[in-house]
């Protein structure tokens, strides 16, 4: 399963994104994503702990149990200068330190009904690897 994140609005203090899932041979808009702040990494951008998005790019994803949030979790793998990228439930960009938050972006700098989002997302990922797939992000 290929999912893709594309960023639209990379904003002083947050980021956000459009979050799609090849089907059919094509991407289907999925839900909306909220980052930390983009860095330019390619020409020089530096990472603030805690405060920065992780670089573009292509990335195994597993679930696994995260023990921070007490639940299973998305957790994207060999993202460069980052350990611990999970896909999570949450509002603003406050609630992550450069994970992605999943949702609708129907508040200025914000996404909302994250949690089913979160569960929808989780789903898709389960049914891809019961059926013996690989799952991908693509970051851009």
């Amino acid at each position: 399963m290929e999912i893709v994140l594309t960023r639209i609005a990379k904003r002083k203090t947050y980021t956000i994104g459009r979050l799609e899932i090849e089907g059919a041979g094509e991407n289907l808009y999925f839900c909306d994503t909220l980052e930390p702040t983009w860095r330019d990494y390619a020409h020089g951008g530096r990472k603030v702990k805690g405060r920065s998005a992780i670089p573009e790019g292509r990335y195994a994803v597993v679930i696994s149990w995260s023990p921070k949030f007490g639940a299973w979790l998305p957790i994207l793998l060999g993202v460069p200068n980052f350990s611990g990228i999970r896909i999570h439930a949450g509002n603003t960009a406050a609630d992550t330190q450069g994970c992605i938050l999943v949702g609708k972006n129907k508040l200025v700098g914000q996404v909302v009904d994250s949690r089913i989002w979160l569960h929808r997302l989780k789903k898709k990922i389960v049914e891809a690897k019961d059926r013996g797939e690989a799952v991908w992000i693509t970051i851009k």
